[in-house]
């Protein structure tokens, strides 16, 4: 079976510029979408990164899923909202 990334206690999975963070089987998951990316060296690094806190529940209108959303410049300050956005959700339960 194949190991899932973590990071800070979540699973991570990305789908081209689609990163999600967090567990679809808990209440909140965050959507990281790459907007904007540029080169440095020979890689293609995200510039502009958008955080949406979303609920997991399917029965929800997709649009209507959205709790918060930022923008971000570059994923490591994206992250750092994300985390902080998934604990305090899932703390609330």
């Amino acid at each position: 079976m194949a190991k899932t990334l973590e990071y800070k206690g979540h699973p991570f999975q990305r789908k081209d510029n689609i990163i999600y963070y967090g567990s679809f089987a808990d209440k909140y998951i965050i959507m990281l979408q790459i907007l904007e990316t540029k080169k440095v060296g020979d890689m293609d690094v995200a510039s502009k990164v958008s955080v949406q806190l979303q609920l997991t529940d399917a029965s929800i209108k997709s649009r209507d899923r959205i709790v918060k959303r930022a923008e971000k410049d570059g994923l490591y300050p994206a992250m750092d909202v994300a985390v902080v956005w998934l604990d305090r959700a899932l703390a609330t339960r």
